[in-house]
């Protein structure tokens, strides 16, 4: 890998999420030589993914190129590569394009669907965890409205219009609502001719309510406007197996061809490390400094590292906001540790937590308060679009949302590549 050596320590990030974007933003490349490792060119803004899949945004509306954000960055360096394993032992990050030694490594890789050891429903539910996955799902849901369009079997018609959204957190509920937006304003006007009344949207939660990680009175809330969008809402269920054609739940069985998995993730981290320091749900093992327990060089931040405390025994919820201030905290200590000052450690701000169940309705957790309803969504709207990366992503960003409400309509209803679902064996 052509990286100059120079006499500054050179810190190795392996991906641009939240937490490694932050951290590279805020080190002081001056006093470091920093390398940014990333298998994609450009850093995804992954709570507007489901607006994607929902034809609600393009693209490039959430994504932005690494290349750019750092334009300028003294000492900075991105290589576009694929992690394969990191050898601890002789301070090598081993990658498809070449090898490149540490002084020190941040894993920020992030996280990646659980689908907690059912291997038919990872062959045939629809993740949506990147960029390429939304606009799979995307071209999925208009696929099947141009399939029941054509066919003559009633019985295939209804799966081709039934969606099972497995996991009622934020992503869940959101993708929902934004089914629901599609059948009463969207879809009706595209397929005249076909009866969209009959297309159903289910959400199949494990729990005994939705937003289960918020307070009591959003789970209300969003219950009450997913029900009142025609939303069917099934607790206490579980998902046993998904063919392709059938969900079995613990409770019944629903004949549908698309289940969209918000169930659940797990910390994503390459061959190398021990497997003693991973910890519940795949996470690293960190200290209260993001350090591996054990090691003097390597740090883990974000979706992937498990920092234990008494208040959070299984470690921080694996969310943006945690993410981006692990990656600032961690910039600031190595900044610190440049001016011989000393670390500290690192202490979360829960600022709140916050979903949106489509127009007009969205509900807020904040530290001191709580809302619902429109005010909820303008407040959602605001911070999502303060925490997009570029201005010109902001802008575009608000026009299409700006758009769609004045004209209940969403402007992307495009299948860019046709998505086959694999068959099973």
């Amino acid at each position: 890998m052509n990286i100059p050596q120079i006499n500054l320590p050179r810190i190795v990030v392996i991906g641009c999420g939240f937490a490694g974007l932050k951290f590279c933003k805020k080190i002081d490349s001056n006093q470091y030589q920093v390398v940014l490792i990333d298998k994609n060119n450009y850093h995804t803004f992954q709570p507007l993914l489901y607006q994607v899949a929902s034809s609600g945004l393009e693209p490039d509306s959430v994504v932005y190129p690494i290349r750019k954000i750092f334009k300028g960055k003294k000492n900075f360096y991105f290589r576009l590569a694929s992690t394969k394993k990191i050898d601890t032992e002789n301070k090598n990050v081993i990658t498809d394009i070449g090898e490149i030694n540490y002084d020190f490594l941040i894993i920020a890789t992030g996280a990646t669907s659980n689908y907690f050891g059912m291997p038919d429903i990872e062959k045939f539910a629809m993740p949506m965890k990147n960029v390429i996955e939304a606009l799979n799902l995307r071209s999925l849901i208009i696929q099947n409205f141009e399939e029941a369009l054509n066919t003559n079997d009633l019985k295939e018609r209804e799966r081709l219009m039934n969606f099972l959204v497995v996991g009622a957190g934020p992503t869940g509920i959101e993708v929902a609502g934004s089914l629901a937006e599609l059948k009463a304003h969207v879809l009706p006007n595209d397929y005249p001719d076909l009866d969209i009344r009959r297309m159903q949207i289910n959400i199949i939660e494990a729990d005994d309510r939705v937003l289960a990680s918020m307070s009591n009175e959003a789970s209300e809330n969003a219950t009450r406007y997913l029900q009142k969008r025609g939303i069917n809402i099934w607790l206490r269920s579980s998902v046993k197996s998904f063919d392709g054609k059938v969900a079995a739940t613990t409770d019944k069985s629903f004949e549908a061809r698309t289940l969209i998995w918000a169930a659940g993730i797990k910390g994503h981290y390459p061959a190398g490390i021990n497997k003693k320091l991973i910890a519940r749900g795949n996470r690293i093992l960190v200290d209260e400094k993001n350090l591996l327990k054990g090691s003097n060089t390597i740090y883990a931040i974000g979706d992937v590292a498990c920092m234990k405390s008494e208040e959070n025994p299984n470690g921080h919820a694996m969310l943006a906001s945690v993410a981006e201030q692990q990656g600032r905290h961690l910039a600031r200590n190595f900044n610190r540790k440049s001016k011989k000052k000393e670390e500290k450690p690192f202490v979360y701000n829960d600022k709140g937590t916050m979903a949106t169940i489509g127009r007009n309705n969205a509900v807020v957790d904040l530290r001191n308060f709580k809302l619902s309803g429109i005010l909820g969504w303008y407040i959602w709207m605001a911070v999502h679009l303060m925490l997009l990366v570029d201005f010109r992503n902001k802008m575009v960003v608000f026009m299409n949302w700006a758009w769609s409400y004045l004209n209940y309509d969403k402007g992307t209803r495009v299948i860019i590549r046709k998505f086959a679902k694999m068959k099973k064996d």
